[in-house]
């Protein structure tokens, strides 16, 4: 009886009290996540020249009710840097990042997701912008390639003119 009653004794010690104030704590505001609500998610640049950077800032606001931590916000390229970003937003405040956009194509429609590293329940954030980016005017225009038309005999004896394509990865492919 008493080698159990000096266990106890020496565990009951070695308990730090604020170990056990910073569980209660947390304990009691479980369930108390910070919540994040943009102003939008997707944010479209319209038309933009290609290679001419544009920027747009997403705002965000702590909807939930401990404080919102943005530890770290990335792009899904390098031609998309997302920068300048509110890290600790406290509830009903809010927060903004910048997100700069170097679109370069050949007259295409692009979109890039950026997702922020969160403590909301999901653990990340995501937004995306999108633009579609006009052609490079100075780039080396392609020549269209050539065709020939080639006589196929037919069952019936006849020639039937059959197209044919040189265009690079076009080879041998007949186009009736």
């Amino acid at each position: 009886m008493v080698a159990f009653t000096s266990c106890k004794d020496n565990a009951e010690n070695k308990i730090n009290s604020e170990n056990v104030a910073a569980a209660a704590e947390r304990d009691a505001n479980s369930g108390k996540l910070p919540s994040i609500e943009f102003n939008e998610t997707n944010h479209d640049f319209g038309t933009i020249p290609n290679g001419i950077p544009v920027k747009t800032t997403f705002t965000y606001k702590n909807t939930g009710s401990s404080p919102l931590v943005v530890s770290d916000i990335k792009s899904t390229c390098g031609c998309t840097v997302p920068s300048n970003w509110t890290r600790e937003v406290m509830p009903g405040e809010t927060g903004q990042f910048e997100v700069e956009f170097n679109g370069k194509g050949n007259g295409n429609q692009v979109s890039k997701t950026i997702t922020l590293t969160t403590n909301t329940e999901k653990g990340t954030e995501a937004v995306t912008i999108k633009a579609f980016v006009e052609a490079d005017p100075n780039a080396p225009k392609k020549e269209a390639g050539a065709a020939t038309i080639m006589q196929q005999p037919t069952p019936m004896g006849a020639n039937t003119p059959v197209k044919s394509s040189t265009q690079p990865g076009h080879e041998g492919h007949n186009h009736d």
